[in-house]
């Protein structure tokens, strides 16, 4: 397992002094990036193969979220891959070593030519090794739709939302969702499954649900999804 050590900055907590959930998923896709740069596999290397690893999926699942100041590591995986998609596993925990949160992510190798996936190669993998998964809930690959969705007012992707692939970042998505859920809902999952890649200057068409135990947020462009997110609130563990 790769990892890293950080603290939490005040530039990453939330209104309650606490690692924002933005922040979390900021830390996990950044252990990634880490990684690939220590083996030589980061974006600029593919890039230069006209190949790219993209984000499919998330399912993230939260204990607790540390404190301003608090410290913290930060750890990823590869778990196996299932013809085109390959499983990475993410955990954070606190400076005693208990488990704050973990993940799977779910990613898919595309011909930036063409724009398709193709199947990783053994060299594509071999250096990240296999590991045995994390146990996780079973949820399913697909969100389930909602039952009844809102139509919001759209929006237009700004420049700060792209990276280097000129495509809105998978963070950048989630923060979009954000302002759509209630203030005091305490997010303990948040799954994610990116459909198609909005560029600058693209009109976002939010559509959102509020149900019992989950609220559901698309980010359309008119017809199909960029992103469909699905937050659960859990109830407060005794780690807290």
């Amino acid at each position: 397992m790769y990892t890293f050590d950080s603290k939490v900055r005040y530039s990453e907590i939330d209104t309650d002094g606490k690692l924002s959930l933005l922040s979390l998923v900021s830390y996990f896709q950044d252990c990634s990036n880490f990684q690939s740069t220590e083996l030589g596999m980061d974006v600029e290397a593919l890039k230069a193969n006209n190949r790219a690893w993209v984000l499919a999926g998330w399912q993230i699942e939260i204990d607790c979220y540390p404190k301003l100041g608090e410290k913290i590591k930060v750890g990823t995986f590869a778990t196996g891959v299932n013809g085109l998609y390959a499983h990475r596993n993410f955990v954070m925990y606190d400076h005693a070593g208990a488990l704050l949160a973990k993940a799977d992510s779910i990613w898919v190798l595309l011909d930036l030519g063409s724009g398709r996936p193709i199947r990783p190669t053994e060299a594509d993998v071999a250096a990240y090794g296999i590991f045995q998964a994390l146990e996780m809930r079973d949820e399913g690959k697909k969100i389930k739709k909602a039952a009844k969705l809102e139509t919001l007012p759209t929006f237009t992707v700004k420049k700060k939302y792209l990276d280097t692939h000129k495509h809105v970042n998978n963070v950048k998505y989630i923060e979009m969702a954000l302002d759509y859920i209630s203030e005091d809902m305490d997010v303990r999952q948040l799954r994610v499954e990116y459909k198609k890649s909005a560029l600058y200057g693209d009109v976002v068409f939010p559509k959102v649900a509020e149900e019992s135990h989950r609220t559901v947020v698309e980010l359309c462009d008119g017809k199909r999804a960029y992103a469909v997110l699905e937050f659960q609130a859990k109830e407060k563990r005794n780690i807290e």
